[in-house]
């Protein structure tokens, strides 16, 4: 029960047919106001919900993720274990992996509209382009798959960190992430090469070492 409270608060209310296990599906859109204009309300209506990477200034990332969930938005922190010292025992803490990081899922009227009441949740943008950064829905997928497991081995890396160009993109084909995705590379703080999978201009996690024979190149 402990786990899944923690996948309800960090995966949160997240619209998929079949997304990975212990991920609540349900979803219900925030009710319409009464001022909204029918056109606003059809050009609403035929918006998607997508993945917006957006950052919560003054490392206020949990903050954002209540006020998220009461407006029935999904919405994704990666999460990691860290020990430290209280009073003398070691204590084991899920904390999140970088201060501010939050991934919202909604229609992006839905974000705009939460956005001007949350003030501190702010768009990240892409360096070179300067617009908002969108992430397909089937790398987010890939990336909660991984970061959701809140795996020991788990690796994190800001985006200047890796050069995936010098990698090899491969699937697996066994194991709990069968079927995944990434580029095998060395990393920093890793023995064996390791599968990395990117946000790309936002984060990368390298997963734990998996056998080679449950590796194949894929081009």
């Amino acid at each position: 029960m402990a786990r899944r409270a923690q996948c309800l608060l960090y995966f949160n209310k997240v619209l998929a047919n079949d997304w990975i296990p212990g991920i609540y599906r349900g979803f219900k859109a925030p009710e319409e106001h009464s001022f909204v204009n029918k056109t606003t309300k059809m050009e609403t209506d035929n918006e998607v919900e997508v993945w917006h990477a957006m950052r919560a200034t003054y490392r206020r990332e949990l903050d954002a993720v209540h006020l998220l969930e009461k407006e029935n938005l999904g919405c994704f922190v990666p999460m990691q274990y860290k020990v430290s010292i209280r009073k003398g025992k070691k204590v084991r803490t899920l904390v999140p992996v970088i201060r501010n990081l939050v991934f919202v899922h909604a229609r992006p009227s839905d974000v705009q509209r939460v956005k001007s009441q949350i003030t501190y949740l702010q768009y990240i943008t892409d360096t070179r382009s300067g617009q908002k950064i969108i992430i397909p829905d089937h790398e987010m997928q890939r990336f909660i798959a991984v970061a959701g497991t809140y795996n020991d081995h788990l690796l994190y890396f800001q985006p200047e960190e890796l050069n995936l160009s010098k990698g090899t993109r491969v699937r697996i084909t066994g194991g709990d992430f069968t079927g995944q995705e990434g580029i095998f590379l060395k990393v920093k703080g890793a023995r064996d090469r390791r599968v990395v999978i990117e946000i790309q201009g936002v984060i990368a996690v390298a997963m734990a070492t998996i056998h080679p024979d449950l590796i194949e190149v894929i081009g």
